[in-house]
This record gives structure tokens, C-alpha cells and sequence, in this order.
């Protein structure tokens, strides 16, 4: 089950000799079912083609329903419901979810089914509007997967190289280290950690800062566009690159930036490398079926990788990858402003707040 629905591909079959001990936990099209065990508060309707199917233990169902079915649907899915739960499990082994609690809910109802089915079809538009965003991001993450493979894939006529001879790589030193007390809250001075890796890139806004004098303190660690930084310590290979920068920025002491020595390669492309299976699979030969949670520049310098000969192809590749990456970014921008629309026609529809007569 997932929310709102059932995902067909995920139904699990018994044998028919089974099917008289479990009838009495069939559920209909007309009902709603709710999860009571594990992940707490799921809720969906069953797909027609399901229309009489079993529930597991974990679920129970909600029948006889008076009001319109998708109207207490949408209600059951928002946080003035999906809140209560979380405040009202039973905590345990396993979290539980009594149906006692489930028949106490407050549910606000306008008067007439009207409204509740015009309210439920409202807040069903968002949904197919937001379900339609998620499958379109999906469908581009899968082309710039195959644009990935296509584009990196080294030819023939490519080069080899190796790290430690083509680039530079720079951290924060040990005698420089900072401690927790230095990391400010607000400032002019970005300090980058490994925590703020974000989809490839900085999330600026959940970094801390660092006074003048230690981002002064180290040159080769300040920031600069087009840098390509790597997590070395916790969460090893982390990649991201450097594409604005608001304010100047340096480095903990658990991330590598990266920089090509003397045109040895286009970062940016370096970078999509980074993103593939090449680096993976270097990472996962470092491990050798261990885990590892650091990074070591010995080994680093050793990665080996095969670039186009000229650097105006690299920055063609590079170029397709990013054209990509900004639709999804643009598609995931859209997609977060449909939630939040959504979520505060929740709150107005099925507050009263705002009636639909």
C-alpha cells in the first residue's frame, strides 16, 4: 500500500485453500483502508480491479462510509489527522495504531456531500497535478541516466589519466582543524561540510560560517566557481560542484576540492565522472567488502579515468549533463511549490475557512 492508493505491482497472492480463514478481512472499493502497525496512518482506497481483496494484519479498514469517500480520504491524509496519529501511538516493539483511537477522530464535515465531493475533486487536482510532476522528474533522472552512460562511456580515441597527476587536492589540515564552537549561525564566511552536500550541489542555507581570519587561513581551500568537492570522511564520495557562490566560502576538514592542473580537464565535466558508475565502482574496489568512513588522498590520487582530448568536447558533454540537470531542477522547483499549494488548500478547505458551496 502507499498513500492514497494501492500499488499493483506490490500484491502478494495466497493459496486458494487459504482464502475461507482470511475472508473476514476483505475489503471493497467503497472503503478506505488505514495501516495500524509499522509505518502508522497509511491510508488509500482499493483500486477497482482489487475490489474484495485481503488485508494484511497491519491494516484495518474503514466501511460504511456516509460522507463522500474521497472527501474523508483527503482528510484522513492531511496533518490535522496524519498529527494526531503521531502523537497517539502506542510505542513499542512494533508502533500500533488501536482502532478505539481511530474511531475517536475529529473529523470536520461540511453539511451537504456537495461540497465534500467539490473539496475532495479541488485537492485531487493537486494531486494529479503534483503525481504528474513526480513522474515527469522521474522519467528526466532515468534520461540523464542513459545520457550518462552514452556521454561518459569512454571511447576509443579517449585518454587516460590519473588523478594525482591531473589535478590538485585540497583539505582543511589537521592543525588547522575547527571545532564545533566555531561554526557560526550567521556570518559573511560559508563553512562547507559534508553535512551540506545536497543532490550534488551546496545547500547553502544549511551552512554554518567561520570568522575572517580562518577562512583567510587557508588559500588553497577558498571556494571558487567550477571546484569540484568529494566527501572523505563519514559518508565517503559524496560529489558536488561549485556553480554560484554568494558569499565566499572554505572547507572542514572532511571534504576534498578538487582542481585541474593546468587545463588537464574541465571540472565540470571531471565532476559528471564523479557522478557515474566509474567512481562507484573505484570506491567500491577501495572497500574490497569493508566499510570504509574515510577517504584517504593515497589512495585518491590513484583514480584513473579517460577524458575526450580536447577540452571543447568535454565542455560539450558537460553542457548536455547540465542543460538536464537544470529541467530537473526546475521540474523539483515546480513540484515544491504544488505541496506547498496544496498543503495550504488543506488548511483552508478542510478547516471551513474557506467553503466551496
Amino acid at each position: 500500500m502507499r498513500p492514497g492508493t494501492v500499488s499493483v505491482s506490490d500484491i502478494k497472492f495466497v493459496p486458494t485453500a487459504v482464502f475461507p480463514a482470511i475472508r473476514r478481512y476483505r475489503i471493497f472499493k467503497e472503503d478506505i483502508f488505514i495501516s495500524v502497525a509499522g509505518t502508522l496512518g497509511i491510508v488509500g482506497k482499493i483500486p477497482a480491479e482489487l475490489d474484495g481483496a485481503n488485508l494484511t494484519e497491519n491494516a484495518d479498514r474503514i466501511t460504511n462510509i456516509t460522507c463522500s469517500q474521497d472527501y474523508l480520504l483527503h482528510v484522513l491524509m492531511s496533518p490535522l489527522i496524519q498529527n494526531t496519529i503521531e502523537s497517539l501511538q502506542t510505542v513499542g516493539a512494533q508502533p500500533k495504531l488501536a482502532l478505539t483511537r481511530i474511531r475517536n477522530f475529529d473529523i470536520p464535515l461540511p453539511p451537504t456531500k456537495a461540497e465534500q465531493e467539490a473539496i475532495a475533486e479541488a485537492l485531487s487536482d493537486t494531486d494529479a497535478l503534483i503525481e504528474s510532476l513526480e513522474q515527469l522528474i522521474a522519467k528526466k533522472c532515468q534520461i540523464k541516466q542513459g545520457a550518462m552512460q552514452e556521454l561518459l562511456y569512454p571511447k576509443n580515441e579517449w585518454v587516460e589519466k590519473r588523478l594525482g597527476n591531473t589535478a590538485t587536492l585540497k583539505a582543511r589540515i589537521g592543525w588547522q582543524g575547527l571545532t564545533t564552537a566555531e561554526y557560526l549561525e550567521s556570518g559573511d564566511f560559508y563553512l562547507v561540510t559534508g553535512t551540506d552536500f545536497k543532490d550534488s550541489s551546496i545547500d547553502w542555507s544549511n551552512c554554518h560560517y567561520v570568522d575572517e581570519s580562518r577562512y583567510k587561513q587557508d588559500k588553497n581551500i577558498q571556494l571558487k566557481k567550477h571546484d569540484v568537492l568529494v566527501t572523505k570522511d563519514g559518508t565517503i564520495g559524496k560529489v558536488a560542484l561549485i556553480t554560484n557562490l554568494e558569499k565566499p566560502a572554505t572547507l572542514n576538514s572532511g571534504v576534498f576540492v578538487i582542481r585541474p592542473i593546468e587545463d588537464a580537464f574541465y571540472p565540470d565535466f571531471f565532476y559528471y565522472l564523479l557522478c557515474s558508475n566509474l567512481f562507484a565502482e573505484f570506491l567500491g574496489q577501495l572497500s574490497a567488502g569493508s566499510t570504509i568512513n574515510h577517504l584517504y588522498q593515497k589512495d585518491f590520487v590513484n583514480f584513473t579515468y579517460k577524458t575526450p582530448a580536447t577540452i571543447d568536447e568535454q565542455i560539450f558533454i558537460a553542457e548536455i549533463l547540465s542543460n538536464i540537470d537544470t529541467e530537473i531542477a526546475a521540474l523539483e522547483a515546480k513540484l515544491a511549490k504544488a505541496r506547498q499549494i496544496k498543503q495550504g488548500m488543506m488548511q483552508e478547505l478542510l478547516t471551513g475557512r474557506i467553503r466551496l458551496v
